[in-house]
């Protein structure tokens, strides 16, 4: 009897637990909601940008591009994160009815998120840094030092984390009966 009500508390512990994965929900629909966000600021650099194209420099022109490439990585780092991170944490979404679904969405694990995270985020430094060596009559060195010291250190992880989840995937090769495969002759 004792041990019935431990089972069931344990069912019971485990069921909240598990449910508590939908508090992240809210989250994920806070980030779709911030691309309407950086929609916003997105408009307004290209208003921007198209009102004074015939006054600003070329310099000025294309620092104002590269705020626009900064804003849509920033955003499809944000899609990134929300269908990935919701379907790695919460649910599976059905998309079964959308002829249009990337191939990606829905077969992304949390390690292969976690390397296009960082990818995304090397990306985005590297733009920052270009756009600072493009006014670089407006940035002390000491800037710079830093900008480029926080971008090397976002490629040096982005590296380790791809090596170390190699080296991880490599120790845990499925046999070729449970793969479905057979080996080829060239693999031994």
């Amino acid at each position: 009897m004792w041990d019935s009500f431990i089972e069931k508390v344990e069912n019971a512990f485990e069921a909240i637990v598990f449910a508590s994965r939908w508090i992240l929900a809210p989250f994920y629909l806070g980030l779709a909601v911030s691309l309407v966000v950086l929609l916003i600021k997105f408009a307004g650099e290209l208003f921007h940008i198209a009102a004074h194209a015939f006054t600003s420099t070329e310099t000025e022109v294309i620092l104002g591009v590269l705020a626009l490439v900064d804003l849509t990585l920033t955003g499809s780092l944000l899609i990134i994160v929300i269908f990935s991170g919701y379907e790695n944490f919460v649910s599976k979404i059905d998309h079964t009815g959308h002829r249009d679904w990337p191939e990606w969405m829905g077969t992304i694990d949390f390690s292969g998120l976690k390397l296009k995270l960082l990818s995304s985020i090397v990306a985005i430094s590297a733009i920052q840094l270009l756009k600072q060596f493009m006014s670089i009559q407006n940035v002390n060195d000491r800037e710079i030092f830093w900008l480029v010291v926080v971008h090397v250190v976002f490629v040096v992880s982005s590296v380790l984390l791809a090596l170390s989840d190699r080296i991880a995937h490599g120790n845990h090769k499925e046999p070729a009966a449970a793969s479905g495969t057979t080996p080829s002759k060239d693999a031994h």
